[in-house]
């Protein structure tokens, strides 16, 4: 069966190797920028509540900064895939 074919029964023809490196390097993108600063701030917020005895404010407060950062990063990344 040719691509012709494919596109005369309303199937449409496979997607670009090109596109399909694009999607895969946005949806990697995305990944660093949301598990990256939640991981990291909560990781501080724990290490600041063990040397400060503070349990658990500093870990409450660093998954709220993380996911205030990822989601920052997130809506920035957003707007760029956006304008092209």
């Amino acid at each position: 069966m040719s691509t012709s074919q494919n596109m005369s029964d309303g199937t449409p023809p496979p997607p670009d190797k090109s596109t399909v490196v694009l999607l895969l390097s946005t949806i990697g993108d995305t990944s660093w920028r949301m598990f990256g600063p939640t991981i990291g701030f909560t990781i501080l917020g724990v290490y600041g509540d063990n040397m400060l005895d503070t349990k658990p404010w500093l870990t409450i407060s660093g998954v709220l900064l993380g996911a205030l950062v990822a989601g920052l990063l997130v809506r920035q990344q957003i707007k760029k895939v956006k304008k092209s």
